[in-house]
This record gives structure tokens, sequence and C-alpha cells, in this order.
């Protein structure tokens, strides 16, 4: 549903431009220009101008600053002067500001003195890009009841600062300490009022306290109610070390004071952790003042120097991180970057473990693409713990479509690790060697009669996928060299296969019928049911079928189905792509909604001249569809208006009101 009748639009706009896990690179709009999310929100200090916002932005591409409210408010010189000029002249800054609204400081301080509406009214008329509600700050040792007021008192304050924002966006923090109910309540209780921005609040105190696990639980249980279209602030959060697993996890903006909090303290942040000058013999690479010091002559400048410096070397690893991260998303491997780095430390690790409960995979699954620029590589034992391999498991179990009789399973080389402990081993046309990818040409000659499936690091491979992305998309090692969780996955997912159809596990006699299995109809028939849904494999192979392959490589390229071009495959993941035909075969053999993005009539005309679709007329959503799928567009009557590729998912279809929602590659006349 649209957003709520009777709330306004949003001033700003945000749109997402590239996505892999639950994080997204967004362009968020303001008055005072656009920034490239997920970034980083150094804090500034008007009293103390460590690094001005204008250095900041010359050295590391620094587009958006927060400064607080409070101290401003407090400081009767600083209040007057943010009056008169505006906030963006007080800084010297010309780019986008948000302002905290001093619930940190009542935190810590515990004797500050604020009204709600004053504080947000005093934001609005210094001119800042994103004002903040004055929430009660929920610590994480606090009791259930005690945390629902405070919960019930911030959504009191929002609502009532919803009437006094003016022409700044509003933010609305998310509390509700380590208690989900609250957390989600909260979230669930601002999508029909009129914030356009969201914080999850409280957690400063879970990442001092290094209490990863809990601190991704209060990301997902604040996420998992909030409108998808406003941009999703980490509070307090500015350690490289978290940058990765909360993007992952959907977080777009951070914030923190550290850089100069550190940096006084005679610390430089590394991504993995944080050093202390006085023990280091070498800086642990080249940036800040590596070039002009060694750690012992920094140690010995002049204190104004040296916390200079160290201020530098923080925001550039912040900000160079953050780089790493919008990379990630770009190549689809943010998931390995989160493992790397949990690999550097074990409170983190057991937080990325935290994300492999099916409960919060299926979450992370709806908004996972489709597939990568690059191949899935395996890092160790959280790689199978990816949404990833849910996807996997589940698909293998829906959407293959028994072609045969029995099933003849081939692991991908000798070593039967991918049994389970205590199982009988059954070894079936075993290899001395790893088979190669695509698997079909190494196989020798097949039964037609016979299911071949291989069993691989990623599950097991029916013959006919093994060109599709991951399964031929992938850089693992032999099965016997996984680690014993991966391994326990492969079998269980292998007997889930099995069990799913019926398939008992044969071994190819000498009297078997050799070489007569149309392997191009196969690709045809098992990547269209992986893709579009089991039963699409065959709409796609009946009639009067043509495959024209590349003359280089002999691989399979395009489909004619009765004289008319309905599939191409895309080389880099070996998926298909529609063709206006192949849409109309698609639309017959596919009952709504499966498959279909429905537009406002509106939006008709222009998605038949090939336009893109806008969220904005999208009305429905297969549930179904996940970011790059193909789709069919469709009118209210069900009329196939065009072809494309989702670029959202259906929850994100239904909040957002800026942006592409489908990228239509072919429209269809009336």
């Amino acid at each position: 549903m649209k957003r709520g009748a009777g709330v306004a639009a949003p001033a700003m706009a945000f749109e997402i431009v590239d996505r892999a896990a639950a994080g997204r690179i967004g362009r968020f709009r303001t008055a005072h220009g656009t920034v490239t999310t997920p970034t980083l929100l150094p804090v500034l200090n008007p009293n103390i101008r460590l690094v001005s916002a204008r250095e900041m932005h010359a050295r590391f591409g620094c587009g958006m600053v927060i400064t607080n409210s409070y101290v401003l408010w407090k400081h009767e010189r600083l209040r007057e002067q943010a009056l008169e000029e505006g906030v963006h002249r007080l800084l010297d800054w010309d780019g986008p500001v948000m302002t905290d609204s001093g619930t940190f400081q009542s935190y810590v301080y515990g004797d500050v003195r604020l009204d709600p509406v004053e504080i947000v009214a005093f934001q609005r008329d210094i001119g800042v890009d994103v004002a903040t509600c004055l929430d009660r700050f929920v610590t994480p040792d606090m009791g259930r009841a005690e945390a629902g007021r405070r919960v019930a008192e911030t959504l009191e304050r929002t609502r009532e600062a919803t009437q006094h924002k003016g022409g700044s966006l509003l933010n609305a923090t998310v509390q509700g300490g380590v208690h989900p109910e609250l957390r989600q309540a909260c979230a669930a209780a601002y999508r029909d009022l009129d914030v356009d921005y969201h914080t999850i609040g409280g957690v400063v105190p879970l990442m001092e306290q290094q209490r990863y696990p809990e601190l991704v639980e209060a990301i997902l249980h604040s996420q998992a109610q909030l409108r998808k279209d406003r941009p999703l602030h980490l509070f307090g959060a500015g350690h490289p070390l978290v940058f990765p697993i909360a993007a992952a996890l959907g977080c777009d903006l951070f914030d923190s004071s550290s850089y100069a909090k550190y940096a006084k303290d005679g610390r430089i942040m590394v991504p993995d952790g944080t050093l202390h000058l006085e023990d280091l013999e070498e800086f642990p690479f080249m940036g800040g003042p590596a070039g002009r010091y060694t750690p012992k002559e920094l140690s010995q400048a002049p204190a104004a120097e040296r916390t200079r410096e160290l201020a530098l070397w923080n925001l550039e690893v912040c900000f160079a991180e953050l780089r790493r991260v919008r990379q990630a998303i770009r190549d689809g491997v943010l998931w390995e970057l989160v493992e790397q780095r949990a690999a550097g430390h074990p409170l983190l690790a057991a937080a990325t473990r935290r994300l492999g409960d099916p409960v919060v995979q299926a979450w992370l699954e709806e908004r996972e693409p489709t597939s990568g620029a690059r191949a899935v590589r395996y890092t160790g034992s959280l790689t199978h713990r990816r949404p990833l391999f849910a996807r996997i498991r589940r698909r293998l179990r829906e959407r293959v479509v028994p072609q045969g009789g029995p099933v003849v399973v081939t692991p991908e080389m000798a070593a039967t690790g991918w049994a389970r402990e205590g199982e009988a081993r059954i070894e079936l046309g075993m290899h001395k060697e790893p088979l190669g990818k695509p698997y079909g040409p190494h196989l020798g000659r097949l039964d037609p009669e016979q299911d071949h499936v291989v069993v691989s690091p990623l599950g097991p491979v029916p013959l006919g996928l093994d060109e599709a992305y991951p399964f031929a998309q992938s850089v693992f090692p032999r099965l016997e060299d996984l680690d014993r969780e991966h391994m326990g996955w492969v079998g269980e997912t292998k007997d889930v296969f099995l069990e799913a159809h019926g398939f008992v596990p044969a071994i190819p006699g000498p009297g078997s019928k050799a070489g007569q299995v149309d392997a191009g109809r196969l690709q045809v028939v098992r990547t269209c049911d992986w893709q579009f849904g089991a039963g699409a494999g065959a709409a796609f192979t009946r009639g009067d079928l043509r495959l024209e392959r590349s003359e280089r490589t002999g691989k399979l390229r395009t489909v004619h189905l009765d004289g008319r071009h309905v599939l191409s495959l895309r080389a880099g993941d070996g998926l298909w792509t529609l063709k206006a035909a192949g849409g109309a075969v698609l639309h017959r053999a596919l009952p709504a909604p499966a498959g279909r993005v429905v537009v406002d009539d509106d939006s008709v005309p222009f998605n038949r001249e090939g336009k893109s679709v806008f969220a904005r007329f999208v009305l429905a959503c297969d549930a179904g569809l996940r970011p790059g799928d193909e789709c069919l567009v469709v009118d209210r009557e069900d009329r196939l208006v065009a072809v494309g590729r989702a670029l959202l998912n259906a929850e994100e279809m239904a909040d957002f009101q800026d942006g592409a929602a489908v990228k239509v590659r072919e429209g269809i006349p009336g």
C-alpha cells in the first residue's frame, strides 16, 4: 500500500542505484546537494575546529556532516550566530547538514533540559537539511516496562515534531533497547507519520561494550518495520569495523565523533580494530601521517599537531572502508567483505553467525539480488550462512522438475565429504579429480532416461543448471577441503533435494542408453524453471524449438520458439533475459500474480514505449520477485504491457515514491 492518506510527500528523494545483500548504494537528495550512500557523516564540534568540513570534502570526498543542535542552542553566541546566518555559514560548509537533538548528551550527562518542540523548531530555523526529534534514550540494561514508556514518549514527541519541521527533513529515531518487540513497534508506528529519515538509536553502549550480536539484532528488528524509501542511519556508529555488516543489513549512513576522540587519546582506527600510537613501531599501512612521521616521531610532536594528524588518519580509514563497501555492493560481493572482517574479530564473527538464523535468512533473501557481477567465493565456515544458500536449497526443492527416472548422483570429485557422520557411504560415478565447470561436458555419455546431478560445494546441481549463476560462477575449494559445517550443509541439501523429488540414487549400468541427452533443451528447461518457477521450462520448449550458439565458444546464446526470438542468455551469469515474445509465453504459462508487476493506467502508455516503470505507479507486485529478476509488467486487467528487470522487491515497490522499480527492456504495443 502506498503512503497513507493525508501524509505529505517528503521534501527529499531517496532512490536505490545498486545493491548487494540488503545493502544498497543510494542517491539521497537534499536542499544542499545529493549524497551517495553508504557514507559517513563526521561530527563537527562548532567550538573545536579540528578538521573543517571543506577539508574533509577535499581530502576524503565527504558529502554531508552532522553537528549538535543542543551545543549550538546552549551557547548564546553560537545560537545567535546560527539563527542570524544559518548553520551552513556558521560551519563554513555549503553541503548537507544534519543535526542531533541533545538526546545523547542527556544520556551521558543526565542534566540536559530541553523542550522537544523548541529544539526541533530551532533546527528548522537555522536551516538544517535533516533535523532530529528529541527522543528518549533506551539503554541496553533497561527493563521492558521503562523501555516501553520511553518508546511511547519518543513516539508522542515525534508526532508533535512533524507539525514544526518546516522546510527541514525530519529524522525519527527507533528506540527500544534490546527488546525486539519494542523496536518493531516503534518502527511500525513511524510508517504513516510525516517523517523523512530514520536513525537506529540506543546502540552506542552496545558498540562500546563490543556486544555485536545484540547490535545486529537491534538493526534487524528496527529495519523490519520501517519504510524502505527513507534513508537509514546507524546513530553513533563511526568505527570502520561495523560498516560492512551494518551496510549489509541495510544501513545507509553512519556518524561518530570517534575519529576525533580516538585522536585525542593517541589511538588510530584500522578496519579490524583500534591501535595505540605508543604501541606501534610502524604504521600498518600508508596514509595520513605515515608518509611524514614514524609512530615515535608523531608521539613526540606537539599535542595539537599529533591530534590533528591522527584525526586525519582516522577519517581516511573510515572513508576508505566505505569506498570498499560501495565497491563490494557494485560487484555483488558484500557478504565476502563481511566475512573477511568477521574473521579478524571473534565477537563480530559471533554476530555474523546470527545471520544464519532461518527467519533472518528469509528476510535477507527477499532483498538479495539474483546474481552478482563477480563469482561467489568461499571464505570459510560463515559462507553457507549467506541468504544465497537458503535460496539455493529452496529453489532446488521447489523449482526443479524431474526430467527422467532415477537420479544419478555424481560427487564433484572422489571425496564423499558431503555425507554426514554416521551415513553409509554411497560411491556413485566417482572421479579422481574434480569435475570442471560446467559439469555436463565432463560427464561423458549419459542415459536420457535418467536425471543427472552433480553434488558440488553449492549443493546438488542438476544437469542443465550447471552453466547458471551461482553454480558456474563460483570459486570454492574441493569438497574434501571444505569446513565441516559447510560439508554438513551440502549433505543436508542433497537429502532435501532427493526427498523432495522422490529421486532414488542409481548407478548407470552397462546397458544404459548413452549419448542421447539433449543438453541444449535441458539447459533451457532447467534454467527457465530456476528463474521463473516450476513449469516455465516446459512452456519455453513446447513447440518448434531452435537454439542458436556462439560460433566462437559454442555456448548457447538465443532461444527461438515457433519462429520467434523468446530468450537471450546473459554471458555473465548464464541466466535468461526475456524478449517480448518470451514475455507472452511466460504470461500464458504462469498464473497471476506470478512474475508480475501491476502498474497504474497512467504508466501503461509509457511502459509500452519501452520506458521504465517508476515506483509511484506500481499497484502490486509478486512477492516472490527479487531484485534483478526478469519480470512481466501488466495492467490492472493482467494484460501484458512490457518485459524487464525488477530493481526492487515487492515491499520496496510498495514503499518507494521515487526512482525506477522496473528497468523495461521491451514494450508491447496495445
